[in-house]
């Protein structure tokens, strides 16, 4: 990854076809890539910069989502807030959000 001439990287881990964890990489189309070729992305840790500047320095649970889009109106009805836009990870598709308690996860809409 790089933001404003700084190179940098970003982790993901992600779950192999048999259910194995590999450490992953982001690269800097949100692409995540491992050695065993798996696709479940499972957790990561990335830097507060370039795409990831708005996310907030916390433990951010992912919850998945059939329907990304639908579930933002459903948090934005019920009283809660986006704390950054609808953003791609390679074909999926994320959202951080906020509760109206204050509690922050993020919504994980996998794209087929």
């Amino acid at each position: 990854m790089s933001c404003d001439g700084e190179s940098y990287v970003d982790y993901a881990m992600s779950s192999s076809s048999d259910d194995a964890t590999v450490n992953s990489a982001v690269d800097e189309t949100n692409s995540v890539t491992d050695e065993a070729g798996g696709q479940g992305f499972v957790t990561g840790i990335c830097h507060a910069k370039g795409a990831n500047a708005d996310i907030p320095a916390a433990w951010l649970p992912y919850f998945l989502v059939a329907d990304i889009e639908l579930a933002v109106s459903a948090v934005e009805s019920e009283g809660g807030e986006l704390l950054t836009k609808i953003k791609p990870l390679g074909n999926d598709k994320y959202v951080v959000i906020k509760d109206p308690a204050g509690a922050q996860c993020a919504l994980y809409q996998k794209v087929k």
